[in-house]
């Protein structure tokens, strides 16, 4: 399933915090969205999944308008992680994956035999199923992380947005995340922070400053010296990675 953003502003406060911005993903492609902290990176994520409203633009995913259709519609194509997930009620791990068969449901509807297989499936993909039983805020936060994930694949999602995921976890927990939902292969749009990982797993990139699209392409035309220091701010020298033959990022 493709996603298409066509010039997405938004405004907060008289401010403009995202500039006419477009955008495409597809299908099975894992696109990244970098910037410095405040580019607008969260906020047009927001604006796609319909936590903000846009000033202007619109957002399709496959044949939905997804601005004008209704939430629980969006929401058995569209699946969201995001980077905080601390929750006040103590659930199992079970029934916070259990969560993501809401849109399916009807109100009232019981859990049925395909809900108890969805779960299961989605926690083995996480490497979690031994955790089912366990309470979620005994968590470590990339034990947690992956138990959200698990909860956004048994919506059956066609399309994953990645709201800084990895932003609060250890080096082991980023690259873990990022590799399950690589490996899941359906088109995923991620904001990240990581320049390093990003090179190393998307496979395009938009690079932001100040709510604006500075440039985009593959990973070795976007991650540049020069692009670095203009959006960052920071001095670097770019290598091969010899192992992975991946991007590397040396900073000075």
């Amino acid at each position: 399933m493709n996603l298409q953003v066509e010039n997405i502003s938004i405004e907060i406060g008289k401010k403009q915090i995202v500039d006419d911005i477009s955008l495409r993903v597809n299908s099975q492609q894992f696109v990244g969205i970098l910037g410095p902290n405040g580019c607008g990176k969260s906020t047009l994520l927001k604006s796609i999944y319909k936590v903000l409203s846009p000033n202007k633009g619109y957002v399709k995913l496959g044949e939905m308008d997804v601005l004008k259709e209704k939430s629980k519609k969006i929401a058995k194509h569209l699946g969201v992680v995001g980077q905080f997930n601390e929750i006040s009620f103590d659930f199992t791990v079970e029934q916070m994956v259990m969560m993501g068969r809401t849109p399916h449901k009807k109100l009232l509807d019981s859990e049925a035999k395909k809900d108890h297989e969805m779960v299961e499936q989605a926690l083995k993909t996480v490497n979690l199923l031994a955790y089912k039983n366990r309470s979620f805020l005994t968590l470590s936060g990339g034990e947690k992380q992956r138990v959200i994930l698990a909860r956004v694949l048994a919506q059956e999602p066609k399309f994953l947005i990645l709201d800084e995921p990895t932003n609060h976890l250890d080096v082991k927990y980023q690259i873990e995340i990022i590799k399950m939902v690589k490996q899941i292969n359906i088109g995923t749009l991620a904001a990240l922070h990581d320049l390093t990982l990003a090179g190393s797993y998307c496979d395009y990139l938009y690079l932001l400053k100040n709510g604006s699209v500075v440039t985009y392409g593959k990973p070795e035309e976007v991650l540049t010296k020069e692009n670095i220091e203009f959006v960052f701010d920071v001095n670097c020298e770019i290598y091969q990675n010899p192992v992975t033959g991946h991007i590397g990022i040396a900073y000075l």
